[in-house]
């Protein structure tokens, strides 16, 4: 069991390391895709030309003979969820780092992203049990709470089931959110809870895939454990048969998830294990600030 002060120095080196990416890249995408829930009443200014007239305070005009305007701030503030799979599946990782590794760093990015443009940001573990929750605050504290929750928190659980975190999102969010679901969405059966909590937040779906999943290299065979029902299976990875067999079942897989995540009608982004994952969250980013 590491000691607080471990702790404490690895969640600190967590939120450099993480901070460093906030700041150089991603803070100004994340503000432009995340924009406020409305506007409201400011202050009056002196009409000039080109201004709307819409916005011109006549009962403010009729007293003093000059057309004054509305000025209207934008309410900045947001509420913003990370719900993290803990699941067995995303122990899985064929490099340096697995699935769950990844999916850190991006809440810690997206954690520190949201904090700097002064919103309030949450956390919710999920298996398939609602296994931590951290109501949303917006202060620093909160942000080492969520750092040191993201890289330590050991679940009790290891299957996954999405609906349970969609439902219990459903429970507990009154105020309108923007909700990150970070998994590797192994599981099925969670359409109709997505699209539900689509329909009164923003929801988008993080979805990670490590390169072995896709095809897995000529080794012999080998011998494979799944994380999530324990079962062990011997395999032949350099049969022709086998990654025939393989990948079949990864395209039904794939068709399933798209299904599944289509007919949920939230948001998808898709993020690999091998990879950097600020330069598709930028493009999405970027992307979504062009529709708004």
């Amino acid at each position: 069991m590491q000691k607080p002060a471990e702790l404490l120095k690895q969640t600190r080196l967590l939120e450099i390391r993480t901070r460093r990416l906030v700041d150089s890249v991603i803070s100004g995408e994340y503000k432009t895709a995340f924009r406020g829930q409305g506007m409201t009443f400011s202050d009056f200014r002196e009409y000039v030309a080109g201004d709307d007239i819409r916005h011109i305070c006549w009962p403010l005009m009729a007293r003093t003979g000059t057309p004054f305007i509305k000025k209207f701030d934008e309410e900045r503030e947001l509420q913003v969820i990370l719900c993290v799979d803990l699941s067995g599946s995303t122990s899985f990782g064929s490099g340096e780092s697995s699935k769950r590794d990844k999916l850190v760093r991006i809440a810690a990015t997206l954690a520190l992203s949201a904090i700097k443009n002064g919103d309030q940001v949450g956390l919710v573990l999920f298996t398939d049990f609602i296994e931590h929750y951290l109501p949303p605050q917006k202060s620093r504290g909160q942000v080492q709470r969520m750092l040191r929750d993201l890289a330590f928190f050991e679940p009790q659980h290891s299957q996954t089931k999405i609906s349970t975190a969609s439902d219990f999102l459903q429970s507990v969010l009154k105020k309108k959110s923007v909700v990150f679901l970070l998994s590797d969405f192994m599981d099925s059966g969670y359409n109709q809870s997505l699209k539900l909590l689509g329909k009164k937040h923003d929801v988008i779906a993080c979805r990670i895939e490590d390169q072995f999943e896709a095809a897995l290299p000529p080794l012999g065979l080998v011998e494979v454990w799944d994380p999530e029902t324990e079962e062990q299976l011997l395999i032949d990875t350099s049969s022709p048969e086998f990654n025939k067999s393989m990948q079949s079942f990864r395209q039904k897989d794939l068709n399933q998830k798209a299904q599944e995540l289509k007919t949920s009608q939230v948001e998808i982004l898709e993020l690999s294990n091998q990879k950097d994952f600020y330069k598709p969250i930028l493009q999405f980013f970027a992307k979504r600030g062009r529709r708004r």
